[in-house]
């Protein structure tokens, strides 16, 4: 016992030095302070004053004297969850709507009383709300107005070579474009100013995913054919001759992902609405779908026999594709089904939903097609949409057997229809060749009819509609996208646009 308290007297005056010296060691003095940095399980945590000390913010007047001061203030919906968010949005937007609603009655002198103003922003909201998820359709067709001489389209932004793909974000404000010369541009609509996105080295492109093949010259390797943005606007997926699908950060316009796994290039790219699910389509006639939040690969989608031009996707987990099969798939994602329509008598080259019911396709014959869920021909067809009658030429087709059939082939390259799109949600429609006009279509029920023809040179490649309806983008260039079958020297590379001036 005796040995025991000495070694215990000993091992005291190592630790503290002399007896009674505990509170001036330095140790003990700054304990505390240290313990209460990494202490997860209190609740004062003061290492605020120690940071600012290092910074030489000691909170103190001029004479040295501490004083207490706040340094940062606890944001006051910090500890909302997201249903209480949710709540506090909703309620902040109904005020403003009644707001306004009021400020319209004092100014018409109307004595409403405050139930028919909730009563009139109920049918509001909930006419918005079906709009969007597609349950109605807009009424904008009957609403265009036959354009004014002075109206054209005007070049906005400019490409070395044709343009094949353009995009607009969900606010109208800013457009995307990508070309055969590998350049992809991000431009704001109202001023034209343009942006471009600067490829990384190759090693940046390894460490983002890119498996690197067999050598091939670096311009070509990023020669760009498809290109699709996010409904949030954070992400932009452009999509080439690499076979590789690469992902854009928007805000920073940097590259953050590149996704392998096609065999052959990439010709076509839609993101689902309202996620950040992308669906890709390749020349190795299969669709795939990629997680861009999660940078992972999802699933995919087989049942093409020839290589895939075109796909569309709205909200639901669908997919509409056509490839040079002659056939347009209706992928049903999670069930890993589909249907099949078979196109009469010529190769489909574009394609888009109207609703989550109804589709439109161009053909290379230029015939524009209007087809419906339940059946797997065309309910309405409109031959020689985009015939040029210029260079239109008829042949004969020779089948196998030596026997002779008269086949209509109007076999220029000016009379594809390469590009189809509607304004989401609406009646309104769109289809592009090259010959020399953009046709607006008025949707109507089992039938399409044609409103007006937009004058343009060149091969349009790519059309794109504002969620708004009050313009209309193309990409327009002197050859079609996945080729040189064609050639309209006058055409001007560049996206071009057209104002629509609505009733």
């Amino acid at each position: 016992m005796k040995y025991n308290n000495e070694k215990k007297k000993g091992g005291g005056s190592k630790r503290g030095g002399k007896k009674g010296s505990n509170e001036r060691d330095p140790f003990f003095e700054e304990e505390p302070k240290k313990r209460r940095k990494v202490s997860y399980d209190d609740d004062d945590i003061e290492s605020i004053d120690s940071d600012a000390e290092e910074n030489g913010f000691t909170g103190g007047d001029e004479d040295g004297r501490r004083v207490d001061v706040e340094v940062v203030e606890e944001d006051e919906f910090a500890d909302e969850t997201v249903g209480e968010k949710k709540k506090r949005l909703t309620e902040d937007m109904l005020n403003r709507l009644r707001e306004a609603k009021r400020r319209e009655r004092e100014e018409a002198g109307d004595d409403d009383d405050d139930e028919d103003d909730d009563e009139s922003i109920k049918k509001i909201l909930m006419q918005k709300q079906q709009e969007e998820s597609g349950r109605i359709r807009r009424v904008i067709a009957s609403r265009v107005q036959e354009p004014l001489s002075t109206d054209g389209f005007s070049v906005i932004v400019k490409h070395r070579r044709s343009v094949v793909s353009v995009a607009l974000s969900d606010d109208d404000s800013r457009g995307f474009s990508a070309s055969k010369d590998g350049t992809v541009m991000h431009w704001d609509v109202s001023s034209g100013k343009t942006d471009k996105y600067i490829w990384p080295s190759d090693e940046i492109l390894k460490s983002h995913g890119m498996k690197m093949r067999e050598p091939r010259n670096k311009k070509h390797s990023r020669e760009s054919l498809a290109l699709a943005v996010s409904s949030d606007g954070r992400y932009l997926a452009t999509g080439g001759v690499d076979r590789h699908v690469h992902i854009w950060d928007v805000r920073t316009r940097e590259h953050v992902q590149a996704f392998p796994g096609h065999r052959n290039t990439v010709s076509c790219l839609c993101f689902r609405y309202g996620t950040s699910e992308l669906y890709s389509g390749s020349f190795d006639r299969n669709v795939k779908v990629w997680n861009v939040e999660d940078k992972a690969f999802v699933t995919d989608n087989f049942g093409h026999q020839g290589e895939v031009l075109a796909i569309d996707v709205l909200r639901k987990e669908r997919a509409l594709t056509v490839g040079r099969d002659r056939t347009m798939l209706y992928h049903k994602v999670p069930e890993t089904s589909r249907m099949v329509y078979r196109a009469p008598a010529s190769s489909l080259e574009s394609c888009c939903f109207i609703s989550d019911n109804e589709y439109l396709s161009g053909s290379d014959n230029g015939t524009v097609a209007l087809w419906g869920m339940l059946k797997k021909k065309p309910v309405f067809i409109v031959k020689d949409a985009h015939r040029d009658k210029t260079d239109g030429i008829t042949t004969n087709g020779i089948l196998e057997n030596g026997d002779h059939e008269p086949v209509n082939n109007d076999c220029s390259a000016s009379s594809w229809v390469n590009s189809v799109a509607t304004c989401r949600g609406s009646d309104l429609a769109a289809s592009g060749a090259g010959n020399g006009f953009v046709h607006l279509w008025a949707v109507e029920t089992n039938a399409i009819r044609k409103l007006y023809e937009l004058p343009l040179t060149g091969f349009v490649n790519s059309l794109a509609f504002a969620k708004s309806g009050k313009f209309l983008i193309a990409g327009v260039g002197q050859e079609t996208r996945f080729g040189r079958w064609g050639s309209i020297k006058s055409a001007e590379n560049g996206v071009a646009i057209h104002p629509l001036r609505l009733a």
